[in-house]
């Protein structure tokens, strides 16, 4: 929005320690969308819904399946306090179009069994549908994912949770463990002992926060079926739907339990209340002395937008080096392929009821004639041979006040006209336009194409054969090795070379031998090198030399 308003924006965050203050101006500076982010950490749906091994993939799980909801995963609805969604008809399809038939009859028992734990949940005549929904989830489902006996050859298989047996401290968790501690052993399962140092505290020191506490494995199955008909007596009082919320002390406690529970069935180490709403918030903690100093920085650079002094602005890094705490980097150009900035925006009043998508678009481009697609986010309503959209209304595609209308150059030559709605003014005749076109039109600017990439460099030779070639017609032709030149020299020569002798007594000195590396040499250019005055070449006929004397 700063960027379409042509309003300066001072940047920041904090991440524990560290923080950050950026200024934005368009056309002056980068914006927060020239650099690509990465991409957030997604988990398999395969991990989460049948073979994790951390934590987070319980939590995960938890949020998903019974909050949020697995859409449509597997044709199967998979939602507790979520929409409804009957997997019937897809299930129908799916078998209509030859699908495996064995593996649709399982799904839609397994829909059926799903659909029986929903009713229960909604019903006000159900007392025990907690207790359902745990036999559901941590008994029947785990036994199922134990008869494929090939997922579990390389993995170490889940353990089915029996209710009664933790409810009265009989349930062994995994062999040879304590019963009466649920099966925490940390010779055989990561599931912590109750009486485990939390947080870095010694043994036998409580936590003082009630979060910071590890629950024992009957801690969890209590705080399962408490939260449970929580949130079922929210649904049965007139929430239709209940989705995950970090500060919802129902929906966290239902996550806290329930992923505890799946993680001790698959051995993993459990977390504590505090923990899992960090994990599943997405939480960093936030320190006041770091607040303190990202806001001073973020009045130092707003000043600095206030009176205009653009060469001031500066990019600030708070980091965790006591020798240079603050970073200070000079502001960058914006990305001549930033797709939020370097578009070209204007303002169109117009009533969405009566504004048609067609008479808008071909309005805004005026005279010009190219392809264009137009897009509102992430939603296409047309492209050159795609234009039914055309004949309706803003209002029927829900392109309405506050959005944005993109027409996208087809070619790339030019920049992006991205039209914000608004409405149309108060004094504006009821049978006026639909719509008001900004005077004069945008005019979008031609994008500068990206530099070629630098061209590879080649690689150096390693002196080494290639590996042999086979042709079409499945001969392999093999180069014979290459032999090494060799440089012919006189036997007497090499006879005297073998034959020199050092004078009694005396050491011989560098300079009266000769390297072979230079001999050769002089050997290729048809020179021969004598060691001393008195030797002599004895072969016929005498070739022509200059003698040197010393």
């Amino acid at each position: 929005m700063s960027m379409a308003g042509n309003v300066p924006l001072v940047e920041s965050g904090t991440a524990g320690y560290l923080g950050q203050v950026q200024p934005l101006l368009k056309d002056t500076t980068e914006c927060f969308d020239c650099i690509p982010k990465s991409t957030p950490k997604t988990f398999p749906v395969c991990t989460i819904r049948s073979t994790p091994s951390q934590p987070i993939h319980c939590i995960v799980w938890s949020t998903l399946w019974t909050l949020l909801g697995i859409r449509r995963l597997h044709r199967n609805p998979r939602q507790l306090f979520g929409e409804d969604e009957d997997a019937t008809g897809e299930l129908d399809v799916a078998e209509k179009e030859g699908e495996n038939a064995r593996e649709i009859a399982a799904l839609r028992k397994e829909a059926t069994a799903f659909k029986v734990v929903r009713d229960a949940l909604r019903s006000k005549n159900s007392e025990d549908a907690a207790e359902l929904v745990f036999r559901k989830v941590f008994d029947s489902d785990i036994r199922n994912l134990l008869s494929m006996a090939d997922m579990w050859k390389s993995r170490s298989p889940p353990i089915p949770l029996d209710l009664n047996g933790i409810m009265d401290n009989s349930f062994v968790l995994r062999q040879g463990t304590d019963a009466h501690t649920n099966g925490a052993s940390a010779s055989t399962s990561k599931v912590p002992h109750p009486q485990a140092p939390i947080n870095g505290q010694t043994n036998g020191a409580a936590p003082k926060l009630k979060d910071q506490q590890t629950l024992s494995l009957k801690d969890n199955l209590s705080l399962f079926i408490d939260s449970t008909t929580r949130l079922a007596n929210r649904l049965r009082n007139g929430e239709e739907t209940i989705s995950f919320d970090k500060d919802d002390d129902d929906t966290l406690d239902f996550v806290t339990a329930a992923s505890n529970l799946r993680s001790s069935a698959y051995g993993i180490e459990n977390k504590t209340r505090w923990e899992v709403k960090e994990m599943a918030g997405n939480i960093i903690p936030a320190i006041a002395t770091t607040n303190a100093i990202v806001s001073g920085l973020i009045v130092l650079q707003a000043l600095h937008l206030l009176r205009k002094s653009y060469d001031k602005l500066r990019n600030v890094y708070l980091q965790v080096k006591p020798a240079v705490p603050l970073s200070i980097i000079s502001l960058s150009k914006p990305n001549d392929q930033c797709g939020v900035c370097r578009d070209t925006y204007t303002l169109l009043r117009c009533d969405p009821s009566r504004a048609k998508l067609g008479d808008v678009v071909k309005d805004l481009l005026g005279d010009e004639d190219r392809e264009v697609s137009v897009y509102e986010g992430q939603r296409m309503l047309s492209d050159p041979d795609w234009d039914d959209n055309y004949d309706r209304t803003l209002e029927s595609l829900s392109v309405t006040r506050g959005k944005f209308l993109a027409i996208v150059d087809e070619d790339g030559d030019l920049s992006t006209i991205s039209g914000g709605i608004a409405p149309l003014p108060d004094d504006h005749p009821a049978d006026g336009p639909s719509y008001i076109l900004p005077s004069p039109l945008p005019q979008p600017t031609r994008r500068i194409e990206p530099p070629p990439p630098p061209p590879e460099t080649p690689q150096k030779a390693n002196g080494k054969r290639p590996l042999p070639v086979e042709k079409a017609d499945g001969v392999i032709d093999l180069a014979p090795t290459p032999k090494k030149p060799k440089f012919s020299s006189s036997s007497t020569i090499k006879a005297a070379i073998n034959n020199i002798a050092t004078p009694k007594g005396k050491k011989r000195k560098a300079e009266d031998t000769f390297s072979p590396s230079k001999k050769r040499r002089l050997e290729e250019d048809g020179l021969i090198m004598m060691d001393g005055a008195d030797d002599k070449f004895e072969e016929e006929p005498e070739p022509d030399f200059i003698l040197i004397d010393d």
